[in-house]
């Protein structure tokens, strides 16, 4: 039986712990938005940052990724998550006000930025972790996908309005002094996730000394035995390495390049904000017109046919306004394949190892991008940044060739969660 067959009924959005998960969410993203806009106009604009130093500071604030994310992962299973989020909250918040702090003073540096994004990564990690990880604690498995499109779109609403707010902040303070809005988003998060009293489950207490070295071991044991989870996470890696690349210098190419000012560029993620939400509030329709993995492989498909737009684009609003609108088709289907692809992992998961099954994909796909922001800065000094840019794009049809050759193509309704048993099995529907 799949999900689809099974009684339909409106996720318990009442529920005082989903809300409340919900704008610790919308409260941390909303500020990250802003300082997604905020910290690469210090760095290109007021700290005049090469592109090697542009390079760095891309590869320092996804290290963290590569190295944080499977122990977080494990910590999550193995520990209750709102403490781990609270304390990555406070974290994010504290490295964030440092820039303002010493801005003012005119001794913001580029070695600063660095240090912030490696902290900035870490809480991420720690947080994201949890909190993914924690929302099958609060709806029944057959309403994940429902509950994670409204996650979804009310995150694109606060990413949206955070790229919005702070391309006005940056006009009206300074970049630097915008990052403060960031600084408050985390304490808000925080404190929305401390009222959270909804219970976890007592997880199993081990027999005899454990490492955290064995627990990560058998979550990697756990996914590379479900075929379905495994060909998502290596689709979504490949995607995030060529998305990666691009990222490096996308920023600096609409600035740089194409000299978009901050307010203009601000408002391109804005409208690319706005797909988003469409396509978090349109993704378990557009899932049960067509089917849950045709509509996780357009998505993936999207994402190379968008970058064309960028790599022929000039000076000029007509081209701002190009952009801003594909960017906007783009994210509209990414966020509809992201939400139908993270609940497809969700409900096939076992509860026991949700946390380091999502580590691993963190770790496959942004632990990625460390090593595609060095070879992006690789890159660019022989080729440029167009260049760098186009074998970005093209590198985003990997995933799509491993989606089309996998079950995935097929599958049509969400599986049914599987039956949970004393061990770990090698094969889905029956771990």
């Amino acid at each position: 039986m799949t999900a689809s067959t099974q009684t339909s009924k409106a996720p318990r959005w009442t529920s005082p712990g989903l809300r409340l998960l919900v704008g610790s969410e919308c409260a941390s993203l909303s500020g990250s938005a802003v300082s997604a806009v905020a910290i690469p106009t210090l760095a290109v604009l007021e700290l005049h940052a090469s592109t090697t130093q542009i390079a760095a500071l891309a590869f320092l604030g996804q290290l963290p990724n590569a190295i944080v994310a499977l122990p977080a992962g494990a910590l999550s299973d193995r520990y209750p998550k709102r403490p781990q989020m609270i304390c990555a909250d406070v974290a994010a918040a504290v490295a964030l006000v440092t820039i303002p702090a010493v801005a003012v003073g005119d001794m913001l540096t580029i070695g600063q930025l660095y240090a912030v994004a490696v902290v900035l990564g870490i809480a991420k990690i720690v947080h994201g972790s949890a909190s993914i990880s924690y929302l099958p604690v609060l709806v029944e498995p057959h309403l994940l996908q429902r509950a994670n499109s409204r996650l979804g779109a009310a995150s694109s609403v606060a990413d949206s309005a955070g790229n919005n707010l702070g391309a006005a902040l940056i006009g009206t303070v300074g970049a630097a002094c915008s990052v403060i809005v960031d600084v408050l988003s985390y304490l808000v998060s925080a404190f929305l996730v401390w009222r959270i009293r909804t219970p976890e489950p007592t997880a199993p207490r081990p027999q005899g000394r454990r490492s955290l070295a064995r627990d990560i071991r058998e979550g990697l044991h756990y996914v590379a035995g479900q075929p379905t989870i495994r060909t998502v996470i290596a689709a979504l890696s490949t995607l995030s390495f060529g998305l990666a690349i691009m990222n490096t210098y996308w920023a600096y190419y609409l600035l740089a390049v194409l000299k978009v000012t901050p307010t203009a560029f601000g408002l391109i993620m804005g409208v690319g904000g706005a797909g988003s939400l469409a396509g978090a509030l349109l993704a378990p329709k557009i899932a049960s017109r067509i089917g849950i993995g045709p509509t996780i492989i357009v998505g993936f498909a999207v994402s190379p046919l968008a970058q064309v737009p960028l790599l022929l684009a000039g000076p000029g609003l007509r081209w701002q306004t190009t952009l801003a609108l594909v960017l906007a088709v783009q994210l509209f289907w990414a966020t509809a394949s992201g939400t139908s692809q993270r609940s497809l992992r969700q409900t096939l998961c076992d509860p026991r190892f949700q946390g380091r099954m999502q580590a691993a994909s963190t770790t496959l796909t942004a632990g990625a991008r460390p090593l595609a922001a060095a070879a992006a800065g690789a890159l660019v000094l022989y080729l440029g940044v167009r260049i760098t840019l186009t074998v970005g794009a093209l590198f985003q049809l990997v995933p799509v060739a491993l989606l089309l050759l996998s079950p995935v193509r097929t599958m049509r309704d969400m599986p049914a969660p599987p039956r949970r048993t004393a061990l770990p099995s090698a094969r889905e529907g029956s771990s």
